[in-house]
């Protein structure tokens, strides 16, 4: 049976990533840098509430702050820190729809029509993982279209395969992904916004992106 028969935005719970140990920011809670006065983590969130049914966030501190923004809090369901899949194992955990949305806080301004696109490409091609692949700036200095894997899309059957997956030590996205049907979304087209996918890993890139 298809996993895509019918996806209407009340079966996509969104999930913002803000667990992360924020060490080239110098070890602050990156998911609480102002970004136009207003901390990462929560403009991420508002910006994906106005595309999904519901809405959760992966944190592991400052538990108290982000619990003000209105939507459940879920710490690592893996200990230390143990990067994006963890992210995902909590997601899918905790998620009580058919579809998961993952997006990371350090990427403000993704597009306003992520979650629309990327279902329907998820029913167009029968696929169990969607991400989205956006330009980046390659060393030659041309944009080239590449995946952005904290970008997901992911169907709740993929809970029990996820969950050996990292019990058994695997940390690598691809190396899941690539164990199911997936699909790329590109947000590549004329009118995308080339930097929609920029990510501020340090101080000075989050300035960057405010002043874009």
């Amino acid at each position: 049976m298809s996993t895509t028969a019918s996806i209407a935005i009340q079966d996509i719970t969104g999930m913002v990533l803000a667990g992360g140990r924020g060490s080239r920011m110098g070890g602050v809670d990156k998911g609480l840098q102002p970004f136009h006065g207003v901390p990462l983590a929560l403009h991420a969130l508002q910006r994906l509430q106005r595309q999904v049914g519901h809405c959760m966030l992966n944190a592991n501190r400052s538990l108290e702050h982000y619990a003000q923004f209105g939507v459940p809090v879920h710490t690592d369901v893996l200990p230390d820190y143990a990067g994006p899949l963890a992210g995902f194992l909590t997601g899918l955990t905790h998620c009580s729809t058919d579809w998961l949305l993952t997006v990371p806080c350090d990427s403000p301004c993704f597009p306003q029509d992520l979650a629309a696109r990327m279902t329907a490409v998820a029913a167009q091609q029968d696929a169990q993982i969607v991400l989205a692949a956006g330009p980046e700036v390659g060393r030659d200095g041309t944009l080239q279209v590449r995946p952005q894997p904290v970008f997901a899309l992911l169907h709740h059957s993929l809970l029990p395969s996820l969950q050996t997956f990292v019990h058994e030590g695997g940390r690598k996205i691809d190396a899941w992904t690539s164990q199911h049907r997936q699909a790329l979304c590109r947000f590549d087209l004329p009118g995308d916004d080339p930097q929609a996918f920029a990510n501020a890993n340090t101080l000075d890139e989050l300035q960057a992106l405010q002043n874009k």
